[in-house]
């Protein structure tokens, strides 16, 4: 029988484990989006390649979101540099979001505090 992982791995586990179900679950959204409504927007941006391919990264970050949450839960010290990396992707995402105002600044909040907890315990 294996110990249960470090408080602080776990903490980190979770936070891996979120963010990489909340991308899975935004791919599961564009795929009920597109199929429901279509394509929508600007034909530079909204085409089905586009779309695809949207889907595919968000389905490639959040599963390498859960990979990273089994290495922390297995007690993995390799998993901070790709969870690291993780974390900055998110600040790239959400300080701009966090600037813009209105609903979607507190969704940028959420994301910017989420990554510097992230950062700071992983360091």
């Amino acid at each position: 029988m294996s110990r249960p992982p470090h408080p602080l791995l776990l903490v980190l586990a979770v936070i891996s484990a979120l963010e990489g179900l909340v991308l899975l679950g935004y791919a599961g959204f564009d795929i009920v989006e597109g199929l429901r409504v279509g394509v929508q927007g600007p034909s530079e941006v909204s085409n089905v390649p586009g779309l695809l391919l949207q889907i595919v990264i968000f389905l490639v970050l959040g599963a390498a979101g859960i990979a990273i949450a089994v290495g922390w839960w297995r007690g993995r010290r390799g998993a901070r540099a790709p969870f690291v990396v993780a974390q900055l992707l998110a600040l790239v995402v959400g300080v701009p979001l966090l600037q813009s105002g209105g609903s979607q600044s507190s969704i940028g909040l959420v994301i910017v505090v989420v990554a510097g907890v992230g950062i700071v315990l992983a360091m």
